[in-house]
């Protein structure tokens, strides 16, 4: 599955917001606005056993690439998130789902989920793809059911809403609906859900405060920052404070690859690093956990000698482990 993420510039647009009162829903007691990471991420963080990473560490190993093997069993020996995409037809999206609650649960830890088949998924570029709006009302309910009953978060749709001032073949107004049913769902069923908001150098905080609450992130646990990108965290962190004074909540922050900060190349960088282990955060600030979101090793797409998108990419795995 490709995970994309395009570097936009941030827009300096003075629109006055307003605080809004959001409400956090976890499955089991829902904890507060103020309740710590580990109350979200009970156990710590899920890793799947069965990812790209892993499995090109056993094909490479096979094939004598022993160098490659490697960089791919250390990518893969991290909790990282689990991607959804529009690939999934509802009956093996509930499949895929519950197998890794399964797995999940049998570790006793959390795991992380991406919801990644918004229509017009990003704006035709390099991941290009999504449900139509009929079928993605479907499949996010039947997401939401798998996830009933169970311990998980949600990371909803990267780029899909700060790519909205940039991507003219998008509806907007349905696009921002759409995200608000499905966070409606998703929260009712019990998931902690956080809603995608970009980076600190995509969309000024007020503009973005606002794109949240109209997508429902007051249902939501918070939102996510820095997906697929390089951000460093500390920059991360203070927009991801200023976006929760203006919207409450808490949020979380994709360090997969962010070890040297934004380089100046976003698309499959050779100067980008591993970011830190995926950790749960407890502490008096709105951070609630460092995850690897974006999976390590993957393509962001036909660019700086890549593959297609969300296929692995050898040479820039390694690069992200020897610049860590």
């Amino acid at each position: 599955m490709s995970h994309l993420r395009t570097r936009r510039p941030a827009l300096a647009l003075p629109i006055a917001v307003l605080l809004a009162t959001v409400a956090v829903t976890a499955v089991g007691p829902v904890p507060s606005a103020s309740a710590r990471g580990s109350d979200v991420f009970v156990g710590g963080l899920y890793r799947p056993a069965d990812t790209t990473a892993s499995r090109q560490a056993t094909a490479l190993a096979a094939a004598g690439r022993t160098s490659d093997a490697a960089v791919a069993r250390t990518i893969a020996a991290r909790p990282s998130s689990v991607w959804l995409g529009d690939r999934l037809s509802p009956a093996a999206l509930r499949t895929t789902v519950q197998r890794h609650l399964t797995a999940a649960s049998a570790q006793g830890r959390t795991p992380v989920f991406v919801t990644y088949a918004i229509p017009g998924r990003d704006c035709g570029s390099f991941s290009a793809g999504g449900l139509t709006p009929g079928a993605y009302g479907t499949w996010n309910r039947v997401l939401a059911e798998t996830l009933r009953g169970h311990r998980a978060a949600v990371i909803v749709e990267p780029d899909a809403l700060a790519q909205l001032s940039s991507c003219p073949g998008a509806d907007a107004n349905q696009r921002t609906q759409l995200i608000r049913t499905a966070v409606h769902d998703l929260a009712s069923a019990g998931a902690a859900v956080y809603v995608d908001a970009g980076h600190e150098s995509w969309i000024a905080p007020a503009t973005m405060a606002r794109l949240l609450r109209d997508a429902g992130v007051a249902e939501a646990r918070g939102f996510s920052l820095n997906v697929s990108n390089s951000y460093a965290t500390a920059g991360e962190r203070a927009y991801g404070e200023q976006l929760r004074r203006l919207t409450g909540g808490h949020f979380v922050i994709d360090v997969s690859r962010n070890g040297r900060g934004a380089t100046g190349v976003w698309c499959n960088s050779r100067t980008a690093g591993l970011g830190q282990d995926p950790t749960v955060v407890d502490d008096s600030t709105g951070l609630d956990a460092l995850l690897w979101v974006k999976l390590p090793g993957e393509s962001d797409g036909t660019c700086n000698g890549g593959p297609a998108a969300g296929q692995w990419f050898p040479a820039a795995a390694a690069s992200l482990l020897r610049n860590r």
